[in-house]
C-alpha cells in the first residue's frame, strides 16, 4: 500500500506537460509586456495632454497680454473724453465687451486697493501717509490669468512720515 500511495503523489514530467508550463510562462511573460506597453501609453497620453494645455495656456497668455495694452488705450481715451456722447458711450461699449471676452477665458482685474502686496503689485514709488505700505496711487491695473500674474499692477506705495521735531528739539539732540 505503501508503494501505491507513493506512485500516486507523484506526478511524472511529460513533454506536454513541460510544453504546457512553458506556453503558460511565456503567456504571463506577454501579459506582463502588455501590462507594461499600455501603462507606458497611458502615461504618454497623460503627458502630451498636460503639454498641450500648458502649451495653449501659454499661447493665450502671449495674446491677452498684447490686448491688455488695447483696454489701457482705451481707459486713457475714456478718462478724457472729447467727442460727443455717443461716440463716449460707443467706445466704452467697445471696452466692455472686450472684457468680458477676456474675462470669459479667465483673465481677472488685481485689487490694488489696500495693503501692498509685492506678489500682486509693483512699487513705483513712494509717498508720505499716515500708515506703511498703503496703496496711494495706481498707474497702471495688474491683471491675472488664473492664479498666474499676467501683469503686476504699477502703484505708489504710501511710506510712514516721521513726526516732524522742533528746532529746538534738534539742537538738543546734536548737543548731546
Amino acid at each position: 500500500m505503501t508503494g501505491e500511495s507513493e506512485q500516486g503523489n507523484i506526478q511524472e514530467e511529460t513533454p506536454e506537460t513541460d510544453a504546457l508550463a512553458e506556453a503558460q510562462a511565456k503567456a504571463e511573460e506577454y501579459l506582463d509586456m502588455a501590462r507594461r506597453v499600455q501603462a507606458e501609453f497611458e502615461n504618454y497620453r497623460r503627458r502630451t495632454q498636460k503639454e498641450n494645455e500648458e502649451f495653449r495656456a501659454f499661447a493665450t497668455a502671449g495674446l491677452m497680454t498684447e490686448l491688455l495694452s488695447i483696454v489701457d488705450d482705451f481707459d486713457r481715451a475714456l478718462e478724457h473724453p472729447d467727442g460727443s456722447d455717443v461716440f463716449v458711450e460707443g467706445v466704452r461699449g467697445i471696452r466692455t465687451n472686450l472684457m468680458k471676452m477676456l474675462e470669459a477665458k479667465g483673465l481677472s482685474e488685481i485689487d490694488a486697493s489696500g495693503k501692498f502686496d509685492p506678489n500682486l503689485h509693483e512699487a513705483l514709488c513712494t509717498v508720505d501717509g499716515d500708515e506703511d505700505g498703503m496703496v496711494a496711487e495706481v498707474f497702471q491695473k495688474g491683471y491675472r490669468l488664473g492664479d498666474k500674474v499676467l501683469r503686476y499692477a504699477k502703484v505708489k506705495v504710501t511710506k510712514k512720515s516721521a513726526p516732524k521735531q522742533d528746532a529746538a528739539e534738534q539742537k538738543n539732540e546734536q548737543q548731546e
